[in-house]
């Protein structure tokens, strides 16, 4: 056998691995999002689906615990119980009355096991209020001082 055909059928199984591999690939990182309000109307497939919530941590319900954080997360009406068992820490922001941001899939139970939790404090990253001395237009310059003069 020539060494061209060879060639060119290597190369063909090594696209078609490649294909599968990315095809298989993109099935798995697949996300959903959906709000505590459409959840309960997912049905079959659709609930064993890895899925991205968001909604507000409700008060007083963190506990922390040896492998796993549980709390409520509330939104729209509805409130879903979280159990987080995910290896990377909770970051700081993640408090009573946060907005957060949970990944995973829930139980048949109603739990919801979340591999990845995002939060956000909305407070921290809001405009400084207008008032009598913080006009939105004002610019403030300081003077220039003498020694501050440019010796060209």
């Amino acid at each position: 056998m020539q060494k061209r055909p060879k060639f060119g059928i290597g190369i063909g199984i090594i696209v078609i691995s490649m294909a599968c591999l990315a095809w298989l690939g993109y099935g798995e990182s697949k996300t959903y999002y959906h709000t505590l309000a459409e959840l309960d109307g997912l049905k079959g497939s659709e609930r064993a689906q890895h899925m991205r919530i968001g909604g507000t941590v409700e008060a007083g319900s963190i506990h922390r615990m040896t492998g796993r954080v549980d709390f409520v997360l509330e939104g729209e009406g509805k409130s879903l119980p979280v159990s987080y068992v995910g290896s990377d820490p909770l970051p700081d922001t993640f408090v009573d009355k946060s907005q957060a941001l949970i990944e995973g899939k829930p139980t048949p139970e109603g739990r919801f096991v979340a591999d990845h939790v995002q939060a956000k404090c909305a407070s921290k990253y809001e405009a400084a209020p207008a008032g009598p001395g913080n006009s939105p237009n004002k610019t403030e310059t300081a003077p220039a001082s003498s020694t501050e003069r440019s010796s060209m």
